[in-house]
C-alpha cells in the first residue's frame, strides 16, 4: 500500500472500498493528464495525495453537503477540489467551472473515467456561468473579494446542508488585508484541526454565508 493511500484512510476511515479505489484512479489519471497539460506544479506530484487530494477533502470534514445539494467549483483547474468531493459525496451535484478550454477537457475526460454521473464541467469565466448553486468552493484561486462577486446571484436562499448557503475556500498565507472586508461575516478555521499534517500549518478554511 502506498504512503499515499495509508494517508487517506487515516484521515477517511470511513470510507468504504469502491471510493477508495476511486480515489486511486483518480490519482493516477491526474498524473496522467499533469505529464501533458501541467496542472499542478510537477515538482510536487510526487506528494499528490498529502499536497492536493487530502487539501481537496478538508472540505468534507468542514461540512456535509448532504443530498440534493449543487455545489459550484469556481476555477476548478484541474479538479480541485471538485472531483475529490464528488467521489466523497455522490448525491450532491456538482458543476466545475473554468475558463482554460484544455483544463476543462481533462477534467471532464477524467470524470468520464471516474463515471461520476454528478458532475458537469462548464468551460466559462465564472462570472458567466448562469447556473444556481447552494455553495461556491473554490481552492487557491483568486482574493476573496473576487470570489464573493462571483458567487454574488448564483447562491439559493434555501440551504439543504448544515449551514447556511455560501462560499468555502481554501487558502493560505498572510490574509489579514484580504479578509478585513468580511472579517465581521466569515468563519475561518485552520485546516490542521482536521489534518494534522505539518504541510497544513499555514493553510485555512474560509467559510463566508452569501444568503
Amino acid at each position: 500500500m502506498s504512503s499515499g493511500v495509508s494517508l487517506l484512510q487515516r484521515y477517511f476511515p470511513e470510507l468504504p472500498l469502491e471510493k477508495q479505489e476511486k480515489f486511486i484512479l483518480f490519482a493516477e489519471l491526474f498524473k496522467a493528464w499533469n505529464e501533458k497539460i501541467n496542472l499542478v506544479s510537477r515538482k510536487d506530484i510526487d506528494q499528490f495525495y498529502l499536497h492536493h487530494l487530502l487539501h481537496s477533502l478538508v472540505i468534507a470534514k468542514f461540512i456535509d453537503f448532504g443530498s440534493g445539494t449543487k455545489v459550484m467549483d469556481i476555477g476548478t483547474g484541474g479538479g480541485l477540489p471538485g472531483l475529490p468531493l464528488a467521489i466523497y459525496f455522490h448525491e450532491t451535484q456538482f458543476y466545475l467551472v473554468d475558463s482554460i478550454r484544455k483544463k476543462t477537457e481533462a477534467v471532464k475526460a477524467m470524470a468520464d473515467q471516474l463515471e461520476l454521473s454528478n458532475v458537469t464541467v462548464i468551460n466559462q469565466r465564472a462570472e458567466e456561468v448562469a447556473e444556481k448553486v447552494d455553495f461556491v468552493v473554490s481552492r487557491a484561486t483568486a482574493p476573496l473579494s473576487d470570489l464573493v462577486n462571483w458567487s454574488r446571484g448564483k447562491i439559493n436562499a434555501k440551504s439543504k446542508a448544515s449551514i447556511p448557503n455560501g462560499l468555502i475556500c481554501l487558502k493560505g498565507g498572510d490574509l489579514t488585508e484580504e479578509l478585513k472586508p468580511f472579517e465581521n461575516k466569515l468563519f475561518t478555521e485552520n485546516v490542521t484541526a482536521f489534518i494534522q499534517e505539518e504541510f497544513y500549518k499555514e493553510k485555512k478554511i474560509i467559510y463566508l454565508p452569501l444568503v
